[in-house]
């Protein structure tokens, strides 16, 4: 019986360690209307990359209101907030990112986006069409939650409210790799960083999860090929770049098909733009090719790129041209560092319920969360924004793209008790 009595309390003991903090859970509940308003007046008011002015002093103001020290104009845009908690300890970094997209949006709901702007000399509205409204909604409301319970931090909180996810404008420089060039991690030195990212396609409550790559390194490639101009009814008086290109393009396939050890992770190679020639009966002198390179293993990405720069340039002299080619890399690979991600995923478990939390393949989508976790070790996961009960959700970057309010709950929980519990693991 004494035996049976001690593996009882042991049990219990076990049991409510691994429950979540109370407080915070019940604290995360009563600020659930403000989050949703949060969420409707920022996707009224969506803002294109480096020009999410706005946005930044709504959030600016909120965290000020909190009595949390803020830094503004960080990457153009970027609102940063320090958060010191009572005792001392390591310093934390979560992430949410505020930019919305040249989407014109097709849904009927009361806080519908009418906005419109001037993207590439194109008139276009203006929406948040991948859910960044809500991850700015969730660390707003994470940041109330932490600044109302300092006494349970051991460390330091940043939060950071990252500008031009999606890319800045042409000619300007933006997003996680300029806040991280203007110092966005260092005093305090940061030593790990949480960020999520809401899903159209997976339920709410659910929230999915991948140790190692979760999302692609994303290389924006051009191939300028050089050939030799004629008249399209004697091709042996020049050089087609047409044809060359075409030889371009299939070999580029037979690199992911032939070449890479997909058994490792997916890539991806898409040629997604050719341009050459003005008339129908002229072979032209050039042809450009522009598309994207996805990859999720370090040296499969250097293998491809490799082995792409090789066959352009191999196959334009074979054919009697040349070929140059130009990688720009978008984004690194989304790497979820495998120690963290053991460390954490309990409070996954916890907050969100044994059942919903999801073990997934990796998505050859790209994030550029990826540069933080270049830097200091991160976890970055994916949360439930599909209604229950659906069966077809709107794809991201779509205009009737919608994410459902109750989502963003959970995330504002797992937010707040993955800081806790980060903080104060000894």
């Amino acid at each position: 019986m004494k035996k049976l009595n001690i593996l009882i309390f042991i049990i219990s003991i076990t049991a409510f360690a691994q429950s979540p903090d109370a407080s915070i859970m019940k604290a995360a509940e009563s600020i659930e209307d403000k989050v949703i308003n949060w969420r409707h007046e920022i996707h009224k008011n969506p803002e294109l990359s480096n020009r999410e002015f706005k946005t930044a002093e709504k959030i600016a103001e909120h965290l000020k209101s909190l009595g949390i020290e803020v830094e503004t104009g960080i990457a153009k845009t970027g609102v940063v907030g320090v958060l010191k908690g009572d005792n001392p300890g390591k310093v934390v970094a979560l992430r949410a990112d505020i930019d919305a997209l040249p989407v014109t949006e097709r849904n009927d709901l009361p806080f519908k986006s009418t906005v419109t702007a001037n993207f590439l000399g194109a008139e276009t509205g203006v929406m948040h069409a991948c859910g960044h409204d809500t991850h700015v909604a969730i660390l707003m409301g994470t940041a109330e939650i932490l600044a109302q319970h300092k006494d349970k931090i051991n460390g330091t909180v940043k939060f950071i409210f990252q500008p031009a996810e999606e890319g800045p404008p042409p000619g300007e420089e933006g997003g996680a790799s300029l806040m991280i060039k203007e110092g966005v991690l260092k005093s305090p030195d940061v030593d790990a960083i949480f960020g999520l990212h809401i899903n159209s396609g997976t339920p709410v409550g659910q929230i999915n999860y991948k140790p190692g790559g979760i999302m692609a390194a994303v290389e924006r490639f051009v191939v300028n090929v050089k050939g030799k101009q004629t008249h399209g009814s004697q091709p042996w008086g020049g050089v087609d770049p047409i044809y060359i290109s075409s030889k371009i393009i299939d070999g580029f396939q037979s690199i992911i098909s032939r070449e890479s050890n997909l058994l490792v992770e997916p890539a991806v190679i898409t040629v997604g733009k050719i341009t050459s020639g003005v008339r129908f009966n002229i072979i032209p002198e050039s042809a450009e090719l522009i598309g994207t390179v996805r990859t999720l293993d370090p040296k499969m990405r250097k293998l491809i790129i490799r082995r792409m720069t090789e066959m352009a340039e191999g196959l334009a002299k074979a054919y009697g041209g040349s070929a140059t080619i130009e990688f720009q890399s978008n984004t690194a690979i989304t790497y979820n560092d495998e120690k963290l991600t053991e460390q954490m995923l309990p409070t996954l478990k916890q907050v969100a319920g044994d059942t919903n939390v999801n073990l997934v393949k990796a998505t050859t989508g790209g994030e550029d969360f990826s540069y933080f976790q270049e830097k200091v070790p991160g976890f970055y996961f994916f949360l439930g924004g599909m209604t229950p009960g659906n069966t077809e959700a709107y794809p991201h970057h779509t205009p009737d793209f919608m994410i459902d309010d109750e989502g963003m709950l959970l995330g504002v929980k797992v937010m707040s008790q993955l800081t806790l519990d980060y903080l104060n693991k000894k």
